[in-house]
């Protein structure tokens, strides 16, 4: 029988998968997440956000080094509290393999980790070389997030009022059946009150709003829309998992000062510019891999169960329009001390 060529079926059945190393990446990138994960929960609850950042974004690194990729990170985390941190521009993965841009966030909600609450994640995201847009010389932006009927109904240059309004008719809810994320910050004390008196509920996220954004782009949660100004960063990285879902996003980089404003327009940023999920990250083939540190919404946190720790993960892919949970089992003493366990 003739050799089929690469990446082409034969008789008996499809080409190997080694043909397609992307289609593995993000199998091999949850190990890191896990890891970050696992590597946290020792610090939940005991009060010191950097300890548990540095915990997780070593072991981030360590599994990453390991990985068949050539990774160049684009959206880092550490700058803006000074916190431990995965650096931009540096360079990620075994050199061998499929050449990525990369966003992480070891912890998204060190915050919530350190305090033991809801809702932490170990997050990564991974679309090809020089397609994720370097946000990095400004740490916020201002963003909007739906599911596919946002699309050509909601405008994050409306006021919150009228988008609210619109998604109703769109989804044929009720205003009063809407359910509206938004970080719980000062900031944010006249949008709050905007969605209230639009005839909305409010879902106040305590920190980290990757969450928030996944949950308002996904079927059947409780989360109908994600808006507010939240880390350039997790904007960037969710905007790879939105595009698996088949969502709707927006986003405005917002300066907090006029010398942070300066820094995006000398990096080549249009500072007011409504960037889309196309202008965020270029592309169909983005993934997203995310590990619960803490029980939420979108997975359940690291359990420890005698020598067992169980993880949960979520996986999103934009080019299969997939998204795949995991549940693992580790051997604790692979990870302990053998006094801890």
């Amino acid at each position: 029988m003739p050799i089929a060529p690469l990446n082409e079926p034969t008789i008996d059945g499809p080409a190997p998968l080694f043909h397609h190393p992307d289609r593995n990446l993000a199998l091999e990138l949850v190990r890191a997440t896990e890891a970050a994960a696992i590597r946290a929960v020792p610090w939940i609850g005991k009060g010191d956000k950097n300890a548990a950042d540095k915990a997780a974004v070593d072991a981030m690194r360590a599994f990453l080094s390991t990985v068949d990729f050539d990774g160049v990170i684009v959206i880092g985390e550490g700058e803006k509290d000074e916190a431990p941190m995965l650096f931009n521009g540096e360079r990620v993965g075994s050199g061998r393999g499929p050449a990525c841009d990369i966003a992480v966030d070891p912890i998204d909600g060190t915050s919530l980790t350190a305090a033991g609450r809801s809702h932490a994640l170990s997050v990564l995201a991974v679309s090809e070389r020089g397609t994720m847009l370097d946000a990095s010389s400004v740490f916020y932006m201002d963003k909007i997030v739906t599911g596919p009927e946002g699309f050509g109904v909601v405008d994050i240059e409306r006021p919150i009022g009228d988008n609210i309004r619109a998604l109703a008719r769109a989804l044929g809810k009720d205003v009063g059946d809407l359910r509206v994320a938004v970080l719980d910050r000062p900031r944010h004390e006249q949008l709050i009150a905007d969605i209230r008196a639009a005839g909305a509920g409010t879902r106040l996220i305590l920190d980290g709003d990757v969450a928030g954004g996944i949950n308002a782009a996904r079927l059947g949660t409780r989360i109908d829309m994600c808006v507010g100004i939240g880390g350039s960063p997790e904007g960037i990285t969710t905007a790879c998992a939105v595009k698996a879902l088949g969502g709707f996003m927006q986003g405005r980089l917002a300066p907090k000062d006029a010398a942070e404003r300066e820094r995006g327009i000398a990096a080549g940023l249009d500072i007011d510019a409504v960037l889309t999920l196309d202008d965020m990250v270029r592309g169909d083939n983005t993934f997203f891999v995310a590990t619960g540190v803490t029980d939420g919404a979108l997975v359940n946190g690291v359990k420890r169960e005698g020598g067992i720790i169980r993880t949960e993960s979520v996986v999103l892919r934009s080019k299969s329009g997939t998204l795949r949970r995991i549940e693992a089992e580790h051997l604790a003493e692979k990870w302990l001390d053998p006094s801890d366990i």
